[in-house]
């Protein structure tokens, strides 16, 4: 990966302390590319685990959220990881290939899934788990032109393929895994790169007329677009359907660690705080309490500012409101807005409070 970094740097990145790009030094250039051209930001600190054996699609399907036992090879969909009582781990991406299970987490969460996973293996279980964060550059292109990139490049994709579709395709004489889906609601793809070609395919991409963003967009990206993370809106204080994960669940599904309960949540509308995005006037600190006149309804967990001013995650109560409500967050002023990451179920997103 070294090399990779070196070919950043000359490019103009920043290196953070994890050795991530937080920028390029074109801030409002990657920013236009997420909307209107190709963005490419290297996600190479989130982590892959590789799960093999006959009995992996089984295991999966039965440790997470989503369904996966009748999956087929080039299929992938994202899934939640939870406790015995349905609180969130982690937020992660399964890529069905034809040998192996490709499990992209969220970052510093691989060994802990390792670990979680591994507690539920028993000696009959036909399951074998790899960290291949280690051996992995994970990189995506983000945009409306990131297919016109990658038809540069001899990779010609349909334009109606499913999330989580993902296939081996050759890049410059290199084999790398390529998924429909940015990480983000916003059109793009995903590519797991062998660590060892990292640079030269980062290369041939930014050749191509990728534009390379830093952490720090992908980190406003993030909040803007209502993608939960661990640490912050993915904790043992919250459910997936709190977190506005109902994509990534299946309500027909048997049994798994924590569906009793989740489908009587579900069942009987249950759902008591959603995690909402916020307009706010200035920043404040996460962990600051939402408030309606003096009352705490929620907490912030995330915040960014952007160029038309500070926008935030929390959590809200959901019988006090929702869309369009006007509160304090310490010595911000913000509106409730929804995000297109998120989905509700049941839930309406239309139930702002009148207080």
């Amino acid at each position: 990966m070294q090399a990779l970094r070196e070919l950043q740097q000359t490019q103009g990145a920043i290196l953070g302390q994890n050795g991530i790009p937080t920028s390029f030094g074109n801030a409002a250039a990657a920013l236009e590319a997420v909307f209107t051209g190709a963005a490419l930001v290297d996600r190479s600190h989130w982590g892959v685990i590789e799960m093999t054996g006959g009995d992996r699609l089984r295991f999966i399907h039965n440790q997470t959220t989503n369904t996966f036992t009748q999956r087929q090879p080039g299929e992938g969909c994202d899934t939640v990881f939870v406790t015995s009582t349905a609180r969130t781990v982690d937020l992660a991406t399964v890529y069905v290939t034809a040998e192996s299970l490709l499990i992209l987490t969220s970052p510093g969460q691989d060994q802990r899934l390792m670990d979680w996973m591994d507690r539920y293996i028993f000696p009959a279980d036909q399951v074998s788990l790899a960290n291949l964060t280690q051996s992995t550059a994970i990189f995506s292109l983000l945009g409306p032109e990131s297919a016109s990139v990658l038809k540069k490049l001899g990779v010609d994709l349909p334009s109606d393929l499913p999330y989580g579709q993902n296939q081996a395709v050759d890049l410059e004489h290199v084999s790398v895994r390529l998924a429909v889906g940015s990480g983000l609601a916003l059109p793009g793809y995903t590519l797991l790169v062998p660590a060892e070609a990292a640079a030269s395919v980062w290369q041939v991409l930014t050749d191509a007329s990728a534009v390379p963003a830093g952490e720090t967009l992908w980190q406003q990206l993030r909040v803007q677009q209502g993608r939960p993370a661990p640490d912050h809106e993915l904790t043992e204080d919250y459910n997936p359907l709190e977190a506005g994960l109902w994509q990534a669940i299946s309500f027909d599904k048997g049994c798994y660690i924590g569906q009793e309960t989740i489908a009587r949540l579900n069942t009987y509308q249950g759902v008591k705080q959603q995690l909402w995005g916020f307009e706010l006037t200035v920043e404040v600190a996460t962990g600051t309490p939402i408030t309606i006149q003096d009352e705490k309804i929620g907490v912030l967990t995330s915040i960014t500012a952007t160029a038309v001013g500070f926008r935030g995650l929390g959590y809200v109560r959901t019988k006090v409101g929702g869309l369009g409500l006007r509160v304090s967050v310490g010595e911000a002023q913000g509106i409730v807005v929804d995000l297109p990451f998120l989905s509700r179920g049941y839930l309406t997103v239309n139930s702002a409070a009148s207080r």
